[in-house]
């Protein structure tokens, strides 16, 4: 039986190292560039990307569950991720504290964000 993944961990194909500074890496949607990467946690079980949109939706900043990273391209100072402007702009907003494994899955970032917890639902 094959263990369900957590949003919360990047994917092992994503090819992140641990301890690799990814702060100010461009973050692209799957349709275009959507803003940088502002922090980072490598927290166990609370590994998550803090992205600042800049202009584009009017200095937001959004918290993007380490799951969502597909790749990380270090050369291009570049981190991918598997969504879409329209799901970034439509995501719950950011608190300062980040996120509460008790209440936020599946609750707030879950099952949305989540492609392994029943379904991606969008």
């Amino acid at each position: 039986m094959t263990a369900r993944r957590t949003i919360w961990e990047f994917q092992t194909s994503a090819g992140h190292t641990a301890g690799t500074d990814l702060i100010g890496f461009h973050v692209e949607a799957t349709d275009g560039s959507i803003g940088t990467v502002d922090k980072l946690s490598e927290e166990v079980d609370e590994q998550y990307l803090v992205v600042d949109t800049g202009p584009w939706i009017l200095g937001r900043r959004v918290l993007l569950p380490a799951g969502t990273v597909t790749r990380i391209e270090i050369g291009e100072r570049k981190v991918y991720v598997d969504r879409s402007k329209d799901e970034i702009r439509n995501s719950p907003d950011l608190d300062d504290g980040g996120p509460d494994q008790e209440t936020d899955t599946p609750g707030r970032f879950g099952p949305y964000w989540d492609p392994y917890y029943g379904g991606r639902i969008l």
